[in-house]
Formats: C-alpha cells, structure tokens, sequence
C-alpha cells in the first residue's frame, strides 16, 4: 500500500490534534491512547467551569447530570445500543467486575473463561471461585489463532452448570478477532433453564471494530475510553444487554444507583444501567472522552477506519514476516490493529526498551512470550517502515 502525497498531507495535519505523535513513532495503542488536545482541552475547561460555578451548586450538579447524558449517548451511539444500557464506569476492569460479582453465584456453578484473558480478570475469577465455591475453567483459544474453530472449542467446554462464559473480543496478547455472534448464540441456546451469560472484555475492539452490540446479542460488554478512543484514562463504560439486566444486581451501591422518595432515601434501583454506577467521579473526563470521539468522526465512519486499520496492520505484518530473525504469530494477515511476533533469540523485553530509546513505543506479552505492535488508522507507512528497518537493523 502507498500513501499519496496529498492523502499523506492531509493525514500528517490531521495527527497535529496529538502532541504525543510529534516526536514518537507510537505503536502501543492497545495499552493506551495519546489523547488529542481537543479532549485535553475540553477536560481542563471543565475542570474551570466547575470551580468558577462552585463544585457542589446547584447549577453545576445540573450540568454534570447533562454531560453524564451526553457521554452515554455519545458512548451508545458508537456501539450501536440505547444509551439506558450503557453504565459510565472508570474501565475495563470496573466493567468485568461489575458483571463477575452480579451474579448470584451458588457453590457448584461454573465459570468459564478463555485462555487468552487478562491477569486482573482471570484473578477477578479466582476471588469468585475461593468465595463461593464456584469451578472455574479455560477453553483453548489460544490455539485456534492459525486453525481450529473457536465456537466449537468454546461449546465443547459448556456444561450443565455453566452461568457465565468470559472471553474477549479481540485477543489482547495475540490479535485474534472472535466471532462474537455466533459464540453468543451458542451461549444462549445451551441452556432452557438457567441462562448462560456472556461478559466480553472489549478493551482492544471498541475504537476499532464498527459495532453493533444489540445484533451481536452480548450480555455484558466492558471497554475504556483510553485505549483506541484515544481518550482520558479514568472513564470507560458497561453495557448491560436488557435481558440481561433484569437478573445482575448491583454489587457497589451510591448515590448514582438508587431512586429516592422525597425524604432522600433510597426506594429501589435505577431502572437503567445507571444502577450500575456509584458515586462522585472526576466529571470533566466526560467531556474529555466525548472530545477524542469526536475527532475520530472528523477522519470517517467506524467502518473506514477499521479497514484502514486492517490495511495497515497487513502491511507491518507483511514486512515483519521478512525479517528472518523473527516470526508473527498469526500465518496470515490481521484481523485488527493488533501484530504480536516472537524473536528467534527471545530477547523480547531488551528488543523494547532499545526501540523506545530510539523513539518507537511497543510493549511485551508475557503469554505467550511476544512483543506487541498496534496500529491505529492514522499510522504512518513511514513509521511502519521505520520501524521495521530499525528492527532489522537491531536483532541481525
């Protein structure tokens, strides 16, 4: 692929919006996102509208209560839901946790998950299997990357006491794209009696993948808005499918989860997601996320942007599969952002720390042992090609 000198002109002004990639060739997106300076400015307005106004007045509670609209409705325009199903958390584990201790566990029940999922959830997992006596199980994913079929590894490892299944959307140490749909169906059909939910840890999908969750059926869909939405850490989300909503009861209570009567007292939950959701948070990173969204607008639909990431993430695949000094774990290209290669000598962590001296930001995986390349849409050819000669020119 060859990007054109005026594609390529208007490509370099539109990444003037993050300072971050003015003197960094970065490929870490996946573990967070340079922010645009429109989001860093519209956090910091806020944060001055707030005082100005007084923090706890009257006016400015209204104003928080407007702006928590605004992002779930920004949020749930992206995913493709009602804004009601979506509950404003601070990220991806907040999210997973709130749907892992939900469920009213019994001694017996099984949980599964894959064997590509984040340490902090599979320890989440653990908690819930040593309190409750809950069996905790790991369907092999991993070794479907290159051949084999996901569904069916995943329905082969149901049982009669399966409530929950936990996989992510994207694998975060190996790239795969799931088939979330059909894995869905799966789940649901399995049992008449007790439903098998599904949690989906969407930390490397949202911000890259277009997204329909109502027609992928999901149960619970956790994500962050640091990660490819390029926004502020500390704000992120949960969406609760409705039918799955009627039976995850909240586990942390405040003041955002509750109805009161007219004496201030709690009277019951809120009728949406929001029950989800607890107390005071930091209100400006509302604006922040609502900002970094909308700059990805001003470049194209979802849609647009995910080919070119695809494309991207093909070309560095291609020209990492020259270097005889390593080996890409997937044997044809990605399906997303995500590139994850293993050096013949192993020297994965030294390799990383020597590129980031020289400018460039990747990260290590340790399972399995790789080192991790993200491309968003607005990469450059010429950082692939940068990176890539440098590598060379480091491991030969």
């Amino acid at each position: 692929m060859t990007q054109t000198a005026s594609n390529l002109a208007l490509l370099n002004q539109y990444r003037q919006q993050f300072p971050a990639l003015s003197e960094k060739a970065y490929f870490n997106y996946g573990g967070q996102g340079p922010m645009p300076q429109g989001a860093m400015i519209a956090i910091t307005q806020m944060h001055e509208y707030i005082q100005r106004s007084g923090p706890f007045s009257t006016e400015v509670n209204r104003w928080i209560n407007l702006e928590a609209k605004r992002t779930r409705e920004a949020i749930a325009a992206e995913l493709g839901v009602a804004a009601s199903t979506i509950a404003l958390t601070e990220n991806v584990s907040v999210g997973c946790n709130i749907a892992l201790w939900g469920i009213d566990w019994r001694s017996g029940d099984h949980l599964l998950l894959s064997d590509c999922e984040h340490p902090g959830i599979v320890a989440a997992a653990n908690e819930i299997q040593h309190r409750f006596g809950v069996e905790v199980s790991q369907c092999p994913l991993m070794e479907t990357l290159n051949q084999g079929d996901p569904i069916a590894v995943i329905q082969a490892h149901l049982c009669p006491t399966t409530r929950l299944v936990v996989l992510s959307h994207i694998l975060w140490n190996t790239g795969q794209v799931l088939p979330l749909q059909s894995i869905a169906q799966v789940c649901h059909a399995h049992s008449a009696e007790v439903p098998v939910r599904l949690l989906v840890d969407a930390a490397q999908s949202v911000g890259v993948l277009p997204l329909d969750l109502a027609e992928l059926e999901v149960d619970f869909y956790a994500f962050t808005g640091h990660k490819w939405w390029c926004g502020p850490a500390g704000i992120g989300g949960l969406y609760v499918r409705p039918e799955a909503m009627v039976d995850l009861r909240p586990t942390f209570l405040g003041w955002r989860s509750v109805t009161k009567n007219e004496w201030g007292h709690p009277t019951g939950y809120e009728p949406d997601a929001k029950r989800y959701e607890v107390a005071t948070s930091d209100y400006a990173l509302f604006g922040g996320l609502q900002a970094a969204i909308a700059v990805h607008h001003q470049w194209g639909p979802a849609a647009a942007r995910y080919h070119h990431i695809r494309e991207l993430s093909r070309y560095l695949w291609q020209e990492l599969c020259q270097l005889p000094q390593l080996t890409c774990l997937r044997t044809a290209p990605p399906d997303a952002g995500l590139v994850s290669f293993q050096l013949t000598n192993g020297k994965h962590q030294e390799l990383v720390n020597e590129l980031e001296q020289h400018g460039f930001l990747l990260r290590t995986i340790l399972d399995p042992p790789c080192i991790r390349a993200c491309v968003h849409y607005f990469t450059l050819e010429s950082e692939i090609d940068r990176l890539v000669k440098l590598i060379r020119s480091l491991v030969g």
